[in-house]
Order: structure tokens, then sequence, then C-alpha cells
């Protein structure tokens, strides 16, 4: 099911921790998408008793929920260390605590909501993932989450290919997949939830590639997969890479960076609707 390069766990957890600290000096798209995310949340959180933020970051969409709902409690987590430990300090009277998002450390049918922004693009197993989120869901809890489909940095994707393709080189596996959005809708009818997802491209604007590619550094958002190549490529390569997304994509002195948003809202069917 799952075609993607295998995610080093440990270099996610690395990437993330050590910058923590710049995370939201740069992370604008991310931003818009816990807007998005929370906007997309019934207006009615009050069914839902004790809720959770999975991958939390630096608390930003844990900070939204607790704002919309302040009665609510709420539990964050993040497999990054320095992630947890900011989001931590960020937010009064949430308890966190480090977790992979495929082997959550909680108790079968012990939350009302599980939120999510900007990180199952991350896991390798997303169907495990999903199903470790309908283990700890009450029967009726609510699912929402965003993550960055197989749309993201097209215009890297496509230059980058593009670059290698006149070297006569294969460019797959030189940059991270991220799931589409079949996969993903495939992920969660096998781990038993039932809901809609709906796709939204976000952009970003930059003043030239290695303005783009430092950006996605200082938020840890690096390759990880496990048997990559060292580096994007070579230094030839990567400034041609640098030539054709100014050529195609550029104008009036900057260029774009298209992010494929994946907001999904699904639910844990109770006894009686798995019935019929």
């Amino acid at each position: 099911m799952n075609n993607l390069l295998p995610v080093s766990s440990r270099q996610v957890r690395q990437h993330f921790s050590s910058h923590a600290g710049e995370y939201d000096c740069y992370a604008l798209v991310q931003k818009r998408v816990v807007a998005g995310l929370i906007a997309r949340l019934p207006d009615d959180l009050s069914p839902y008793h004790l809720a959770l933020d999975i991958g939390t970051g630096t608390g930003d969409l844990a900070h939204k929920l607790q704002e919309r709902a302040p009665a609510l409690p709420l539990l964050v987590a993040d497999i990054a260390h320095a992630m947890t430990c900011t989001a931590a300090t960020r937010i009064a009277s949430v308890a966190a605590f480090d977790a992979d998002a495929e082997a959550l450390p909680l108790r079968s049918a012990s939350l009302g909501l599980v939120l999510s922004a900007s990180m199952y693009q991350w896991v390798n197993d997303l169907p495990r993932a999903f199903a470790e989120v309908q283990r700890v869901l009450q029967p009726g809890g609510l699912f929402a989450f965003a993550l960055f489909g197989a749309g993201t940095l097209r215009e890297l994707r496509a230059a980058h290919g593009e670059a290698l393709s006149e070297e006569g080189r294969s460019f797959a596996s030189h940059m991270q997949r991220f799931p589409d959005e079949k996969s993903v809708a495939a992920a969660l009818e096998a781990a038993g939830l039932t809901g809609e997802l709906e796709l939204q491209d976000e952009q970003e604007v930059h003043p030239d590639v290695p303005h783009l590619l430092r950006s996605l550094k200082r938020i840890g958002a690096q390759n990880a997969a496990s048997n990559r190549p060292a580096g994007l490529s070579g230094r030839r390569t990567t400034e041609r890479m640098m030539a054709i997304y100014q050529e195609r994509f550029g104008s009036n002195g900057s260029i774009p960076a298209t992010y494929q948003v994946i907001y999904g809202l699904a639910k844990k069917l109770n006894i009686t609707q798995q019935k019929k």
C-alpha cells in the first residue's frame, strides 16, 4: 500500500528537535494549515471530553484549540523532545509527553478528540498510525487532521527531476515523497474510521531557491528517507535545478513554493452505527 521511501524516525526526531527554537519564525504555511484545521472543527466541541494534539510541534494547534475550547482537557505529544518541551512551556495546564504516532502510549477508548497538523506525512505506516487513532478514540470520537500531500513542493520536484533527467538519471530516490489523497483515504478505511477529505493548495513566495531550501531546513523539514542519497544531489545538478526552477516558475524577482494540504475529518463509529 505504501510505496514511499522508508522514513528514519531517528532523523525526524533529530531534525525537528534541533530546530524547535526557530520553527515558528519559518513555519508560515504550517501556521496557515493550523488555522485551516481549526476552522473545519465543529462549532460545539463539548461532546469531546479529552483531546490529544499529536505531532504538536511548538504547540500552535493546541494553543488555538485551547482558545476555542478553554474548558476542554488537552494532551500534547511529539516525537521530537525539544518540540514537546516547547509546547509544554507555551500552553497552560497541558499534559505533555513524547510519543510516536504509530505507537501511542494511551489506553484504548480514552480520548474524545484527536488532532494533528502537518505531521502524518512523516510516518512510515499511515494505516498503522491511523489505527492507533481509532484505538484511542472513544466510539463517536472525532479525528481532525491535516497533512502535506504528494503535490507538495511540486515546483522543486519538477525542476529537480528535469535537471536529473538531463543527465540521464532517475530522480525518484532523491526527494522524499508524501502520500496522495487515495492512500490517505485507504488508510482511514483500513483503520475503521469514516469521514471526508478535502484538498487545498497553500503557496509561499521566496526570493530564490536557496532561500526556500534554507527555510525548509530551519523548520526541520529535511529529507528523512532512511536510504536517501547524501544531499539533494551533486553541485552541478543542484545549480541546474535552481536555474530551471527560476526559469519555469519565477517571476518579478521571486519564486513560488506550493504545498498540497490534505484535510480530514473522520469519526470512530459507535457499535450501533457499525451494525447498520
